[in-house]
């Protein structure tokens, strides 16, 4: 019998997003990205992908959802993080706790700064305390930051 850590596990949840993001996009979806200025012709060159990995607890990934739809990204869009993309997976295990989302900053140092500017916004704690007042709405994050090759759509 095969034991699967949750470093595994994660590990293949991530794989399975750039996957899913990979195969998802579509001309449109490219052509949306491009007007976001990904591709620049070299000027972002710093740019940096950052893939999170959500993990809720059990019966909480609509709640987190919700958070995510009716706040975050309006937050982070205040702190400079522009999102990519948001995805749930479709099977199981993972497709009722596991939210995977991209989003880009303009350097790694600058995400730093975005990250703390993002967790120290009043807007932010007070969305936080309610969104979780009936208990955790995340149980675990993993994070992986990622450079764009030469050859992706997406530079």
């Amino acid at each position: 019998m095969t034991v699967f850590s949750p470093s595994r596990i994660v590990s293949a949840v991530a794989l399975l997003a750039i996957g899913f993001a990979a195969g998802s996009w579509n001309a449109s979806s490219v052509v949306a990205l491009a007007h976001h200025s990904f591709s620049d012709g070299g000027q972002n060159a710093g740019k940096v992908f950052e893939l999170r990995t959500y993990t809720a607890p059990e019966g909480k990934l609509p709640n987190l959802q919700a958070r995510f739809r009716d706040h975050t990204i309006r937050i982070f869009n205040k702190h400079g993080m522009k999102s990519v993309g948001y995805w749930v997976p479709q099977d199981a295990p993972t497709k009722d706790n596991t939210l995977v989302y991209i989003i880009s900053h303009d350097s790694r140092e600058q995400a730093k700064k975005n990250w703390a500017d993002f967790q120290a916004d009043p807007e932010w704690k007070k969305v936080a305390a309610e969104s979780q007042v009936d208990g955790r709405i995340v149980s675990g994050v993993v994070s992986v930051f990622m450079d764009a090759t030469d050859y992706s759509p997406i530079k």
